[in-house]
């Protein structure tokens, strides 16, 4: 677990330091995420940072969690629920809040046995899967702020994590939505940031999914849409997974409308 739990820090670290620097107006800056602002992507990171940490250091704690939360996400209004729990921390306090909760989350899970089940919303995970979907969700997440202060993000190996929770969610995708796999998983070629070229299943040239890990990542996580990369796709399957990839828990959600999610002009690289 030490590996992964340092991978979720070091993503939340670069997501830190282009922010760190940022006036308290700046996060009131809307993304193309929902039009969320900075303050709102941060408290959302930042709540289920804590809930992930409870579901194993203080199960009462999380259970009360847990009733606070439903009744809100069942009525649509998970937002609602996330401003009251932050209770007005905005800007730096609360980016540092969250940066103080994320270490001290990553030091505790570096310890634990992956394999240890925790509660979470709906059914149980390992440890394993928990830090996973916190990784997931601070890297795509976050891809939003990038994009809305013109910074290319310059992707690191440790996003093979979520590659791979891609690969593991194909039959979800379909089921989520209520369909059937309409065949089975296709081949998987894609080169990683490093340049190294990670493979998966078995070499088809009829059922193929090819590009760069980013841009995989991307689509699976609803940051972008398929038709804004350069993934190329053979065959039906790969066509109808990439149309509506979903490796996030929760209902079927719709990926961004294409040109809509995209790094502003006059970027940087970071």
């Amino acid at each position: 677990m030490q590996q992964l739990s340092k991978d979720l820090r070091d993503e939340s670290e670069a997501l830190y330091r282009i922010m760190v620097d940022l006036s308290d107006d700046d996060f009131t800056t809307p993304t193309g995420f929902k039009n969320w602002t900075f303050n709102d992507i941060l408290e959302h990171l930042h709540i289920w940072n804590v809930a992930a940490y409870e579901s194993y250091a203080d199960e009462a704690a999380f259970d009360a969690y847990v009733d606070k939360v439903k009744a809100d996400v069942m009525a649509g209004n998970l937002k609602k629920f996330e401003r009251s729990y932050i209770n007005g921390l905005a800007g730096q306090a609360l980016l540092n809040t969250w940066r103080e909760y994320y270490i001290k989350m990553t030091d505790a899970f570096a310890e634990l046995d992956p394999k240890h089940r925790v509660k979470w919303i709906g059914p149980d995970m390992s440890v394993r899967s928990s830090i996973t979907a916190r990784l997931m969700e601070t890297w795509a997440h976050g891809l939003a702020i990038y994009d809305a202060l013109g910074v290319v993000r310059q992707d690191a190996d440790r996003i093979k994590n979520i590659v791979v929770l891609g690969i593991n969610t194909f039959n979800w995708s379909f089921q989520v939505k209520g369909q059937t796999p309409p065949g089975p998983i296709p081949y998987i070629e894609l080169t990683a940031p490093s340049g190294e070229v990670w493979q998966f299943g078995e070499l088809s040239d009829v059922s193929a999914v090819t590009g760069t890990a980013s841009e995989f990542c991307q689509v699976v996580t609803q940051t972008r849409n398929i038709s804004d990369t350069n993934l190329k796709l053979i065959g039906p399957v790969s066509e109808a997974w990439m149309s509506h990839a979903q490796c996030f828990a929760g209902p079927p959600e719709t990926p961004p409308v294409e040109n809509t999610r995209f790094t502003k002009a006059s970027a940087s690289s970071i």
